[in-house]
């Protein structure tokens, strides 16, 4: 699981079936303290979140489990919507 926030939407006409009815978002992974940490990817919303949220990301088997079919065309999948992240700074490596 990885922590990212929600930039965007996607919208595509034609797509493979297994997507059909899902909510595509934009997200962009983040590093503690919220800077960005990679490059933006796409991934199927679950849960209702939408853009400037942080969320809770699972990637590929994960992500297709959650979305109730195993063989979807899917590799990220959106899995709960971050309240609030507490880190203790002292406990992490320079």
């Amino acid at each position: 699981m990885w922590v990212g926030k929600v930039i965007g939407t996607l919208v595509a006409t034609a797509k493979d079936d297994s997507l059909v009815g899902s909510k595509l978002l934009v997200v962009q992974p983040v590093a503690l303290g919220s800077q960005p940490a990679g490059a933006p990817i796409v991934a199927v919303d679950t849960i209702g979140s939408g853009t400037g949220e942080t969320v809770l990301v699972v990637s590929g088997s994960s992500a297709r489990q959650v979305t109730g079919n195993p063989r979807s065309a899917v590799d990220a999948a959106i899995v709960g919507i971050i309240d609030t992240m507490e880190i203790d700074k002292s406990l992490l490596e320079e």
